[in-house]
């Protein structure tokens, strides 16, 4: 079965190619034979092109950064950059179609789609690079806001001609720019496509084929961009192949399933890496019996309501990611990503602002059952789990199980605090709920009642 998968991907990625070699093919042919390279000028059809090409780019540098944001991927960010760039400048080349914006060409606006697909090689570069989260995310933000900003002041200076974008003969300007970016864009682009098929060799995916092609086409429309006769068939070609690319793209995350869609692209660390983190649980005391003795639709009811009043003030106040929720159980991550040293402060911080949100419903809703909350803290493994149609991004080991068992300890209405959390909340009240008993552990663990993270200066902990 590995001989036949490793036969059908090798397959896959001779076929792509070939395929590749296509648009090569026919810009040499209509290069050497100009009686075919026909002139065709239509203003709408152009517009309409170009604008969905970039509204495709600007969907995949949506998708790509929220995962990149959500589960703290340094590669997915810059591939998130690299098609914004891509869409940014193609929307600003949109509006150089006569008729469109201005009755006349504009040489910046002419010239977006070029030094989009220049800075999108410098992204798409990096992308293909050793990477770490932390650092890597935190530049990626910056990045993203100047790239935005650099559109701004592009579009600024296109429109009232600033220099270097005051000249009128566009095509004249072009042409030289557009030499000076071919050949290192042309050459970023294959790095990226080759350190991509390294990657491609030890998890063959079809994400990262679509990667792979995408950056091939990318690299060839730009070859099409300098050679092309302007509004003749092999100018349209790189249109066209801008189009490919990211259509290409698209298809592949379609095809992927939604769980984690972009998984494949995801550095070593965030498939599986260590965190030292915070894990939460928290469910309803009571619940089975509830059910026994109420309609499903009034349980449902049950659980939207507090569902919908208790996972907002984990998730954004305090900075907790929903791992999941099963029935009347929920999961809560603190420090997933690594960009939360505080996350035992934010995890109980969470824990009683839960209580505090559910303490409300409960009183408007009598005979409802109450929340219980377990928090531990340590050393978990971060990793990508399952398969297709299964897959999900988690955390596993002894210190979420023991987050489990707390939780069990946890009175109704409080959170229980593990001695790992607590060692973490200095100044904390805490009071001791006794010893557990864990399978597996020669030693039982202590279990504290959380009461509060800030005391008064006179109050006193029931444990220092």
């Amino acid at each position: 079965m590995p001989e036949r998968r490793f036969v059908y991907s090798q397959g896959m990625l001779i076929a792509t190619a070939l395929v590749l070699l296509v648009p090569v093919a026919g810009l040499v042919l209509l290069l050497r034979e100009p009686r075919l390279d026909v002139h065709w000028e239509h203003h709408p059809s152009h517009f309409w092109l170009v604008l969905l090409t970039a509204g495709l780019s600007a969907v995949l540098a949506h998708g790509t950064g929220a995962a990149a944001l959500r589960r703290g991927d340094p590669r997915v960010l810059l591939v998130a950059l690299a098609f914004l760039a891509a869409a940014g400048f193609l929307g600003l080349h949109a509006l150089a179609t006569p008729g469109v914006l201005l009755d006349t060409p504009n040489v910046g606006f002419v010239l977006a789609t070029p030094v989009g697909i220049a800075l999108g090689s410098v992204f798409a570069f990096l992308s293909s690079l050793k990477l770490s989260g932390g650092r890597a995310m935190r530049w990626g933000r910056w990045l993203r806001a100047g790239l935005l900003g650099l559109m701004v002041l592009w579009a600024i200076a296109s429109v009232a001609r600033l220099p270097p974008l005051h000249s009128t003969t566009v095509p004249e300007v072009a042409d030289g720019i557009l030499t000076t970016l071919a050949v290192p864009t042309i050459a970023l682009y294959g790095v990226a496509a080759v350190r991509y098929l390294l990657l491609w060799r030890q998890r063959p995916s079809l994400m990262l084929l679509s990667m792979i092609a995408a950056f091939v086409l990318l690299a060839e429309a730009m070859v099409a961009l300098v050679y092309a006769r302007n509004w003749a068939l092999s100018w349209w070609e790189w249109h066209l192949l801008l189009l490919a690319a990211f259509v290409l793209v698209v298809g592949g995350v379609r095809i992927q399933w939604y769980e984690e869609r972009y998984s494949d692209l995801y550095v070593a660390d965030t498939v599986s890496g260590r965190r030292d983190l915070s894990v939460l649980f928290a469910d309803l005391q009571g619940f089975t019996t509830f059910s026994e003795n109420h309609e499903p639709g009034e349980v449902t009811a049950m659980l939207n309501t507090f569902f919908e009043v208790v996972v907002p003030p984990v998730v954004r106040r305090h900075g907790g990611e929903v791992d999941r929720i099963i029935g009347d159980a929920l999961m809560v991550t603190f420090n997933k990503r690594g960009d939360q040293p505080d996350h035992a402060a934010r995890a109980a911080a969470a824990g009683l602002a839960l209580q505090e949100a559910a303490a409300a419903v409960q009183a408007a809703n009598p005979g409802w059952p109450r929340f219980r909350v377990g928090i531990n803290s340590g050393v978990a493994s971060v990793s990508l789990l399952g398969t297709e149609g299964g897959r999900t991004h988690t955390v596993i080991g002894d210190t979420v199980n023991v987050a489990s068992r707390i939780e069990g300890k946890a009175p109704g209405g409080g959170v229980a605090i593990g001695p790992g959390t607590l060692a973490l909340l200095p100044g904390a009240v805490t009071e001791s709920l006794g010893l557990l008993d864990l399978k597996g552990k020669a030693e039982p663990l202590e279990v504290y009642h959380l009461l509060a993270l800030h005391p008064d200066p006179d109050s006193r902990a029931a444990h220092p």
